[in-house]
């Protein structure tokens, strides 16, 4: 055998090992790059949830989920938004300036709407579950109750916007997730971009 051809053999030879080195390599990669992607499970936990308002009746609060958190949805009646006003004297934040919020609920009403609020329902105390108590002045609640949201947990209380009343264990108003309006009738839930 010729140097040319133990040559081209041996070229050949070192070829081909690297040729199946490296389709065994992806191979072996290969399961530990799709383990990078999250799982269809999880995409869904963090996927927006698309939320249709049109069922809902003025004066009722409907519950949904979003990345395992409870979301509320209140239609409030105009009684209820024009009570908004009435109690900024007993409440913490009332012009909601603490930043756990997006920017467009800094207003009186919390939301891009007013007739609209979303909120977490979670208290921000321990992470209780508040109940909605929407009548005014019951005798549990005292005479500076005009309706929203009481903790049984622990005593704290939040008007029909969200907003913590001074005096609670509550340190901040009920969250306001990110959300935008994607119809008259239709919201995203944990979208923001393109609030109309």
């Amino acid at each position: 055998m010729s140097d040319n051809a133990k040559s081209s053999r041996r070229h050949f030879l070192s070829m081909a090992t690297a040729v199946t080195g490296g389709v065994g390599t992806a191979f072996a990669l290969a399961p530990f790059v799709v383990s990078l992607k999250p799982s269809a499970r999880a995409q869904a936990l963090g996927a927006p949830v698309e939320i249709d308002l049109s069922p809902i009746d003025v004066g009722a609060m409907v519950r949904y989920e979003w990345r395992g958190k409870p979301v509320w949805v209140l239609r409030r009646t105009p009684e209820m938004i024009e009570r908004l006003a009435q109690n900024d004297a007993v409440l913490r934040d009332p012009n909601s300036e603490e930043p756990q919020q997006p920017e467009f609920a800094a207003n009186p009403h919390r939301s891009q709407r007013p007739e609209w609020l979303v909120v977490i329902g979670s208290c921000t105390h321990l992470g209780c579950a508040p109940v909605e108590r929407f009548e005014i002045q019951p005798a549990d609640l005292g005479t500076d109750w005009f309706g929203g949201f009481y903790c049984p947990c622990h005593g704290s209380k939040f008007d029909l916007a969200g907003r913590v009343y001074k005096g609670v264990p509550a340190p901040l108003n009920l969250a306001v997730p990110p959300y935008r309006f994607v119809g008259d009738d239709r919201i995203l839930v944990g979208a923001e971009e393109g609030v109309a």
